[in-house]
């Protein structure tokens, strides 16, 4: 069995997933606004938007004179104005709501088995910490996603001044945690960004994949989460 204190997790994709895609969220808003934009056009355009822009300003233009609330409302703009939406007011009115949305549970939901593996996970005795890369609006989704509570600190890469994969992110979580990195694991489901960016530093770190999703050559079937459900089990394991 892994002597693990730490536990630190990803949250898109890994606790918390969009209730429905991006583009049909920002279709439905546009409607709202009297404009009828495709929800495929719009996920095509925000991929490409949200791609430059971050970039151009990487981390949510941290040290580049914006703020991530600023950030995000230029990527919704962009992202209807690559979808043909010209209009200034009504790109400001639908990019500040769609802001606001994607700060509650309206938008977001846990992944099935993420509450009750970390409360289990807390019932082992682990601290518990968050590092993600997202933006200060993370306390707030995870309170309202009634998550919060589980976690001893919520690491975002706008908190911290660097984004995963760079060490320094894990570095401060271990910090916050009170812990040797070989005392805490990751978990996550990105290959670069959460796995192997957390061994990087001497952490353990398990690969979140469910069935049909690629296989990383690199990854030890003992690391890979077909399910949240599997962790403690591959713990104890170990």
């Amino acid at each position: 069995m892994l002597r693990l204190r730490l536990l630190t997790w990803d949250v898109k994709d890994t606790l918390l997933r969009l209730r429905q895609p991006l583009g049909h969220s920002y279709a439905a808003e546009a409607r709202a606004h009297g404009v009828r934009v495709q929800p495929e056009a719009l996920s095509r355009s925000f991929r490409e938007a949200y791609g430059a822009h971050g970039r151009r300003f990487p981390n949510y233009g941290q040290g580049q004179g914006l703020s991530s609330r600023q950030w995000w409302v230029d990527v919704v703009k962009q992202t209807f104005r690559l979808s043909g939406v010209q209009d200034e007011s009504v790109l400001t009115a639908m990019a500040e709501k769609l802001y606001r949305d994607y700060c509650s549970a309206r938008n977001w939901e846990p992944l099935p088995g993420a509450s009750e593996t970390l409360s289990q996970c807390r019932r082992r005795g682990f601290r518990m910490g968050v590092v993600s890369n997202f933006d200060n609006r993370l306390e707030s989704i995870l309170c309202q996603c009634e998550l919060r509570h589980h976690f001893d600190f919520v690491l975002t890469s706008e908190a911290a001044g660097c984004a995963k994969p760079d060490a320094r992110i894990f570095e401060q979580a271990l910090r916050l945690g009170g812990v040797l990195p070989r005392q805490a694991a990751h978990v996550g489901d990105d290959y670069s960004r959460d796995y192997r960016a957390a061994r990087a530093v001497g952490m353990h770190s398990f690969l979140l994949r469910a069935a049909g999703q690629g296989e990383e050559p690199e990854v030890p079937p003992e690391h890979v989460l077909p399910t949240l459900s599997h962790l403690l089990p591959l713990i104890e394991k170990e």
